[in-house]
């Protein structure tokens, strides 16, 4: 104990620095996992947690016998593997790319330019993406009428809606995910490279012998982490892009809590909805890491 003490009171400065951090989780992460034990109630503002009804697994088995239960599963793991697959490689080739800029001045420019997506809000971006897919006054849709094609209905069309949201994430967030994987790359040691050379090792076989393996750590537990939010899509860019005519691909979780929990006032029973997610999350991020662990990774934990 005295040990623990001590050890906290030396890097008492670098505690201080992560105290922001701590108290956030503890605030904004920990303490409302107290409101999951209201997914066990018929709970009621005006009674409260305490003195609200239980009824144990009821919600929970209202919504699995729910017929929409398995479209709005189905949507959501859908949605994320497109982005696990087709999103998550893209910051890591940037990464790489942008890593073997030697102009300082371009390197710095370009990461400027893919940067700056990331600040752009939701509304934003999906206000962009109407204006250049509607079908009326499209930008794309003007220039395949001026090229002599039909106009597609890129935004009512529910073959288009998975990919587009997919490609907005990209677009929004594949810059800002280089920060990471950059920072990881800049503690590889020079000498690796210099002595690769010497080899006669090009450019291709130092970025596949030297740089990928110095950053594979970080995209493990990258990947792990990512696995775990696999049941959360995103409320805000799902409820923006979505419309009735493609609801039926669109509803997803998030969804139907928001429209269920808060437009409806059904609290115990959004509530075990998220609980139900967060579940699938945990386990998740579990079975990930002892993967991770059996092929010889450190893992998250």
């Amino acid at each position: 104990m005295k040990q623990g003490w001590s050890g906290i009171v030396r890097d008492k400065f670098l505690y201080l620095l992560a105290l922001p951090g701590l108290l956030y989780f503890l605030i904004f992460r920990y303490v409302p996992m107290w409101g999951i034990i209201i997914s066990f109630q018929n709970y009621s503002p005006y009674q409260g947690v305490l003195a609200s009804p239980w009824v144990g697994m009821e919600h929970f088995q209202r919504f699995f016998s729910n017929p929409d239960f398995f479209m709005l599963f189905r949507n959501t793991l859908a949605i994320n593997i497109l982005s696990l697959v087709l999103f998550f490689p893209l910051p890591i080739f940037l990464s790489v790319m942008l890593n073997e800029v030697r102009q300082a001045t371009y390197k710095k420019i370009i990461q400027s330019i893919v940067y700056l997506p990331h600040f752009l809000s939701w509304v934003i971006i999906v206000g962009i993406t109407f204006l250049l897919f509607s079908t009326g006054d499209g930008v794309i849709n003007q220039v395949l009428v001026a090229f002599g094609f039909n106009k597609i209905d890129f935004l009512t069309n529910k073959s288009y809606f998975w990919g587009m949201l997919t490609a907005q994430s990209i677009w929004k967030d594949a810059g800002w995910g280089t920060i990471i994987f950059l920072a990881a790359m800049a503690g590889i040691d020079p000498q690796l490279n210099e002595a690769a050379k010497m080899d006669g090792a090009g450019r291709f076989r130092q970025i596949w012998h030297i740089t990928l393996p110095g950053i594979r750590s970080v995209i493990i537990i990258l990947l792990i982490l990512r696995i775990g939010h696999i049941m959360d899509v995103g409320f805000e860019q799902v409820f923006l892009m979505m419309n009735g005519a493609v609801s039926e691909v669109a509803d997803v979780f998030d969804t139907y809590v928001y429209r269920l929990g808060v437009k409806q006032g059904q609290f115990s029973y959004s509530t075990a909805v998220g609980v139900f997610k967060s579940i699938i999350g945990l386990l998740l991020v579990i079975g990930a890491n002892k993967l991770a662990k059996k092929f010889g990774e450190d893992g998250v934990y």
